[in-house]
C-alpha cells in the first residue's frame, strides 16, 4: 500500500507518562493509514517552547489540566493565547460538567474524559474539530472575498435593512459618489436619498420580495444633485438579518448624451425639412427672376425691380441658412 501524502501532527502536553503513551497509543492505531507525528511537552512551558517556533505545525493539542506549573481555567485560557488556530482537545480525569461548559464557552474544541476515552471517540472528536476548523476557514475566506468585492468596488454599493430600511453596511465607492460619510450613511434609511416624486414608486417596489431586481430611479446626492442610476439589488441575509445588497450605477451622463443625441436628430430632421421645402423657395423665385431677365429686354425700371426682388430672396436664403448653422450648433 502506498503511504498517504496527508501528514498530522499533534502536541500532546501531558506530564504524566502513562496517560501519555496510552493517548500516543490510540492516535498511532486511529491514524495507522496516515503520516504522524507526535510531540510531548510535559509541562506549559515547554508546550508555549513548540507553539511558539515556526517550523512547528500541528493539526491539534491535545491538554491535561493539571500540569506542573500551570492548572485549570488559567492553564486553557494561557494555551488557547499560544495555540491562536489550532484546535485545543481537553483530555481530563475530573468528570465536571460545569467545568466542561465553562472550557468549551473559552473556545477548546472539545473536553473527553480519560476515563471514557477510546480510539474510536478520539478518532471521531479529530477529525470533526479538523473538519470544522477547515469549513471555519473557507467561511473566514468567503467573508474576506465578499469583503474584496464590496468595499473594493469602483461602483456605488451598499446593504440594507429590508424591515427598516436602514443602511447596515456601504462601501467606499458610495460615500465618495454620493458624498455622505459611512457614519452618516448608516444612520440614514434608503428614503433618504430618494427625492419626493420617487416615493411613490419606490413604496411599490419595495412590495416586491423577489430575490433578484433590476430598474431605474432617481436619486440624491448630499449637496442635492440629482442623479439617475440603475439599480440591481438580491436579497442576502446579513448578520442574521433580511437584507438586500444593491449596486447602483450612476447612468446620468449616459441618459444625458442619448438625450443630447436625441435632439441632434431632432435637428437633423428639421434641416431635412428646411433643405427639402424652405430653401427651395427663395432658390425658385431667384432662378425664375434670372430667366425671366435673360429672356425678356427689359427697362431701367423693370432692371431695378427684378435686382430688389432677387436681393430680397438671396437675404432670405441668408437668413435661412444662418438658421441651419444654428441648429447644428456649428
Amino acid at each position: 500500500m502506498e503511504e498517504s501524502l496527508t501528514i498530522y501532527k499533534f502536541l500532546i502536553v501531558e506530564d504524566n507518562p502513562g496517560d501519555f503513551f496510552l493517548i500516543e497509543e490510540y492516535l498511532t492505531e486511529s491514524f495507522s493509514l496516515f503520516s504522524l507525528k507526535i510531540e510531548n511537552a510535559k509541562d506549559f512551558a515547554e508546550a508555549k517552547s513548540f507553539l511558539s517556533d515556526p517550523l512547528q505545525c500541528f493539526n491539534m493539542i491535545f491538554l491535561d489540566l493539571t500540569l506542573p506549573d500551570k492548572q485549570g481555567e488559567e492553564l486553557i485560557k494561557n494555551i488557547l493565547q499560544e495555540a491562536k488556530e489550532i484546535p485545543v482537545i481537553i483530555l481530563t480525569g475530573y468528570s465536571e460538567i460545569e467545568f466542561s461548559i465553562r472550557s468549551l464557552q473559552l473556545g477548546v474544541a472539545d473536553y473527553l474524559s480519560k476515563d471514557e476515552l477510546n480510539t474510536t471517540l478520539l478518532y471521531k472528536s479529530v477529525l470533526y474539530n479538523i473538519e470544522r476548523k477547515r469549513k471555519k476557514m473557507e467561511l473566514e475566506e468567503s467573508k474576506k472575498l465578499y469583503s474584496d468585492l464590496f468595499h473594493l468596488s469602483p461602483i456605488p454599493m451598499w446593504v440594507y435593512d429590508m424591515e427598516t430600511l436602514c443602511f447596515l453596511d456601504i462601501n467606499q465607492a458610495a460615500v465618495s459618489h454620493y458624498g455622505y460619510t459611512s457614519d452618516e450613511f448608516l444612520s440614514m434609511t434608503i428614503r433618504d436619498i430618494k427625492p419626493t416624486q420617487e416615493m411613490e414608486k419606490m413604496n411599490l417596489v419595495l412590495k416586491n420580495k423577489g430575490t433578484l431586481f433590476k430598474d431605474k430611479f432617481k436619486h440624491i446626492k448630499k449637496d442635492g444633485t440629482l442623479i439617475d442610476v440603475e439599480i440591481e439589488s438580491s436579497c442576502i441575509d446579513f448578520l442574521g438579518r433580511k437584507a438586500k445588497l444593491v449596486l447602483a450605477n450612476d447612468i446620468t451622463e449616459k441618459n444625458n448624451y442619448l438625450e443630447t443625441i436625441e435632439n441632434q436628430n431632432q435637428n437633423l430632421k428639421e434641416i431635412a425639412r428646411i433643405q427639402s421645402h424652405v430653401v427651395r423657395a427663395p432658390v425658385a423665385r431667384i432662378l425664375g427672376l434670372l430667366n425671366y431677365i435673360e429672356e425678356y429686354d427689359l427697362n431701367d425700371d423693370e432692371k431695378k425691380f427684378f435686382q430688389e426682388s432677387i436681393k430680397v430672396s438671396i437675404l432670405e436664403l441668408d437668413e435661412i441658412i444662418k438658421d441651419i448653422t444654428n441648429r447644428t450648433n456649428l
